[in-house]
């Protein structure tokens, strides 16, 4: 199976034990908790890195810079029944930012500690995931959807450790 050629970030904050999520209120996952992110942009980012702290700032309204991102995690996601959504996503982790979040078009956002997670409202593959990445690992997978709502996953190749 080919790589996806649509490059995308998520940008997970942490401060201490808690880690800030976002509800999405409309467009790709609305309804779910996730991390902050989106499509790389040629006309706004140089690089996937620039994608992230864009994004971050868009979406919750914090402010950081490229040196404080951490990369955790390189994941592949494919739907077979909207191949369109066909994507990499770059995941990094950032502690040091500015600003408060807050709520925007697209996002409302809530701390979670780290041990009170709510996997039952996000994409089901975060389950597996992400306690790695906030136990402090880095990681590749493969993720392969059934559905295009993100509800059951088809497959879950095996997460590779870096």
């Amino acid at each position: 199976m080919n790589r996806p050629t649509l490059q995308a970030t998520l940008c997970i904050p942490i401060n201490g034990d808690e880690v800030l999520l976002g509800m999405k209120k409309r467009g790709f996952g609305v309804g779910k908790y996730n991390s902050f992110g989106g499509k790389f942009d040629s006309s706004k980012d140089k690089t996937i890195e620039d994608t992230a702290i864009r994004e971050l700032e868009e979406e919750s309204g914090l402010c950081s810079k490229l040196e404080h991102l951490k990369k955790v995690a390189e994941m592949d996601y494919f739907y077979p029944y909207k191949t369109e959504w066909n994507q990499t996503v770059h995941i990094y982790t950032i502690s040091t930012f500015s600003g408060e979040p807050q709520e925007t078009e697209e996002m409302v956002f809530q701390w979670f500690h780290r041990n009170n997670i709510p996997y039952h409202q996000m994409w089901d593959d975060d389950k597996y995931w992400l306690p790695l990445v906030l136990e402090g690992k880095c990681l590749n997978a493969t993720v392969i959807f059934k559905d295009v709502n993100g509800e059951n996953l088809v497959e879950h190749k095996e997460i590779r450790l870096l």
